[in-house]
């Protein structure tokens, strides 16, 4: 453990400790609260210690999204005095990375760490509260979930299945994957097996290429030898830490098919509201920090992996053509449409997501488009 991590949980302890003094020869904490007769209510302090487990989609102590997730719960423990204990297992340590979902659904583990379009079998719309291609960026998400009616159509979905999502990461704009043969046309998509999950899959599909689904650990070597032609994966930073610039020669951006994909934790609604009100808010405030934290730290290292890519190797980065964009965004639109026609709570999520998408992006022209040329 590093020195800063050291005094970061020190300090922690401390604090805790020194709030725990102040108020233990009360025991009593008076809330602000007022039950149906009108008569004032207090929160009673309790001891009583909740071990929770788990479960994630990420491989065990996965770079920012599985460590983000193991330093999370090790706060709570320390934020809750030991009140809270939350056993983190990565994928395929309890049980398989796509079956976080059920796992925490049917109380398996209380609580679990993903991708909300991963369940997209399962629940058609819950791609909208991760990310859709040529949607918004991490930003106007946040603003979506905390200020618009993003984070309460998730609440009101996820309802449906016994849980309660927070959101609790994001990627910021991923790139366009890797590439062993040029993109100039639309035309050149075509026949190329790409590595692609969810709704950039479907919509590539359009294009021509053959989107596959395949573990992590196999890109590298399939990459190598030809049995795909291109992947995507996150961006610089993981891209470099799985060696893909070491067999692909060109590396495209932008991500049009993630802009910014928002993570969730999701907690078993019964073993939520079993938890008395200082804790349920412990997990809610901590999840929405290491939202913030794990984009900031995907930020903080794109840049300085991105160069360490292009100097370390021969591979080319390479934009998209304007051509090739447009005509994706065309097929994203299509794709869209097929969902939110046989989805009708889809259709309802959609058209607030458009809505406050299309406002946003006004404020925008105005305010980050206007000054990027200029910083």
């Amino acid at each position: 453990m590093n020195n800063k991590k050291k005094e970061r949980r020190g300090f922690i302890k401390k604090t805790v400790f020194t709030a725990g003094a102040a108020i233990s020869g009360i025991g009593l904490e008076s809330c602000a609260r007022t039950d149906k007769e009108g008569i004032g209510s207090v929160n009673i302090i309790s001891n009583k210690k909740y071990k929770w487990r788990c479960v994630t989609t990420w491989p065990p102590n996965f770079p920012v999204l599985g460590e983000a997730v193991v330093e999370m719960a090790e706060e709570l423990a320390i934020i809750s005095n030991g009140r809270l204990e939350i056993k983190v297992y990565g994928g395929g340590e309890l049980v398989p990375s796509l079956e976080v979902f059920d796992a925490v659904t049917q109380g398996a583990a209380q609580m679990g760490h993903g991708a909300a379009y991963y369940w997209a079998g399962k629940m058609p719309s819950s791609v909208f509260f991760c990310t859709i291609p040529f949607g918004m960026n991490a930003q106007q998400i946040n603003s979506w979930m905390l200020h618009g009616n993003g984070w309460k159509l998730w609440k009101e979905l996820y309802e449906q299945v016994n849980l309660i999502p927070f959101p609790c990461g994001n990627t910021g704009v991923q790139m366009g994957g890797w590439f062993n043969k040029e993109i100039n046309t639309i035309q050149d998509l075509q026949g190329l097996k790409m590595r692609i999950p969810g709704l950039g899959g479907q919509v590539i599909s359009k294009a021509g290429t053959a989107a596959v689904t395949m573990a992590g650990g196999e890109l590298y070597t399939n990459l190598e030898r030809g049995v795909i032609d291109a992947t995507e994966w996150i961006g610089p930073y993981h891209d470099y830490l799985m060696g893909f610039h070491q067999v692909a020669d060109f590396y495209y951006y932008p991500g049009w098919h993630e802009p910014g994909s928002c993570l969730e934790l999701m907690v078993n609604k019964k073993a939520f509201e079993s938890l008395p009100r200082d804790l349920q808010m412990l997990v809610e405030n901590t999840a929405l920090k290491y939202n913030l934290w794990v984009l900031s730290e995907f930020e903080a290292k794109n840049n300085f992996y991105l160069q360490k890519i292009l100097s370390e190797s021969n591979a080319q980065l390479k934009k998209f053509p304007d051509e090739v964009l447009a005509k994706l965004k065309d097929y994203s639109k299509e794709t869209i449409q097929e969902i939110i026609d046989a989805d009708p709570f889809g259709k309802k999520v959609y058209a607030d997501f458009s809505k406050f998408k299309e406002e946003i992006n006004n404020w925008n022209k105005s305010s980050e488009q206007a000054i990027l040329p200029y910083i």
